[in-house]
C-alpha cells in the first residue's frame, strides 16, 4: 500500500491547489469504503474554505475552521486535482468541487481506503497513540534504544510498529536496515544505543530521499498527477533478493518475517 513518502508527495501535490479554496460541491458516488463515508460530510464542507493540508502518519488532513477531512489511502487509493468537468471512472468515488473549477478526485478500486469527516474539537480514535513522525526530532536513536529495552520482537517487526513511529512501511524498513548494516531478524532488544543511532538517521535519509524523488512506484500507486513515483529504481534491497549485494556481491537472502517480504545481505548485514 501507499506509504509514508507516497502520502507525502500526495500532500505536497495537492496542497497548492487546494489551500485557500473554497469547496462548491461534494459528490459521493460511492460511500461504501473501508468505513462508510459520513452522510454529514458534504454539509459540513460545501460553502467553506481549505485553511490547508497536512499529514500524520499516513492520514492527509483536509483542514477547514469547523473540522477537518481525514483520508487514508488505503491499498490503491489516490487523490487528483482534475478539471471540474472530467468524466468520473468506475473506481472514481469521491469528488470535491472548487471555486477554481477544478475538483480533488478520490480514486480507489479496492474500496480499502477511508474518508472522514472529524469535526473540530474532535480526536479521531484512529489518529491516538500513534509514535512520533520518522522526520521529526523527536524520533532519534536515543529513542530507539530506549523503547526497544526488553523487547524480543525482530528489529524490522520493531521499527514498523506504529505505536513506536509511524510510517516506517516494509519497504522502507527493508532499506534502512540494509543502509544501517542492521540484520532484519536481530532481535530489538539485542541491539546498541550506537547502532540505534545509525538505524535513526538512516530511517530519516531514505524517507527523506524517498520523498524528494515523489514516492515508490507500487502497482496500485500513482502519483496526484498520475505519473509514477521515481524512488523504485534507486531501491537497494527491497524486491532484489537473490540479486547481488550492490556492497558485496553476495546474493541478498528473501524470507517472510511477520508476513511480509524481507530482504537483506548476509554479509552486510549482522
Amino acid at each position: 500500500m501507499p506509504e509514508l513518502p507516497e502520502v507525502e508527495t500526495t500532500r505536497r501535490g495537492i496542497a497548492p491547489h487546494l489551500t485557500g479554496r473554497t469547496i462548491r460541491q461534494v459528490l459521493v458516488r460511492e460511500p461504501r469504503l473501508r468505513w462508510p463515508v459520513s452522510p454529514l460530510l458534504g454539509q459540513a464542507v460545501t460553502g467553506r474554505a481549505v485553511r490547508g493540508v497536512a499529514r500524520r502518519a499516513k492520514y492527509l488532513m483536509i483542514g477547514f475552521d469547523n473540522g477537518m477531512v481525514m483520508i487514508h489511502l488505503g491499498m490503491s487509493g489516490s487523490l487528483r486535482v482534475l478539471p471540474g468537468d472530467t468524466e468520473p471512472g468506475k473506481h472514481d468515488h469521491l469528488d470535491f468541487h472548487l471555486d477554481s473549477g477544478r475538483l480533488l478526485r478520490y480514486r480507489d478500486p479496492r474500496r480499502f481506503g477511508s474518508v472522514f469527516w472529524v469535526p473540530e474539537g474532535d480526536a479521531h480514535p484512529l489518529l491516538q497513540s500513534l509514535g512520533p513522525e520518522p522526520l521529526s526530532p523527536d524520533f532519534d536513536g536515543d529513542y530507539l534504544f530506549a523503547q526497544s529495552r526488553g523487547k524480543k520482537a525482530p528489529v524490522k517487526s520493531f521499527i514498523m510498529d506504529s505505536h513506536l513511529v509511524v510510517g516506517v512501511g516494509n519497504i522502507y524498513a527493508n532499506e534502512a536496515l540494509f543502509a544501517a548494516g542492521i540484520r532484519p531478524t536481530r532481535l530489538a532488544g539485542t541491539i546498541s544505543r550506537a547502532r540505534y543511532e545509525r538505524l535513526a538517521g538512516a530511517i530519516k535519509t531514505v524517507l527523506s530521499r524517498a520523498i524528494e524523488a515523489g514516492g515508490t512506484t507500487l502497482r496500485d500507486f500513482v502519483r496526484e498527477d498520475g505519473s509514477p513515483g521515481y524512488f523504485r529504481m534507486d531501491l537497494k534491497a527491497y524486491g532484489r533478493g537473490g540479486e547481488p549485494c550492490i556492497e558485496c556481491g553476495r546474493r541478498l537472502a528473501e524470507i517472510r518475517l511477520g508476513q511480509r517480504t524481507t530482504v537483506f545481505c548476509t554479509r552486510c548485514q549482522d
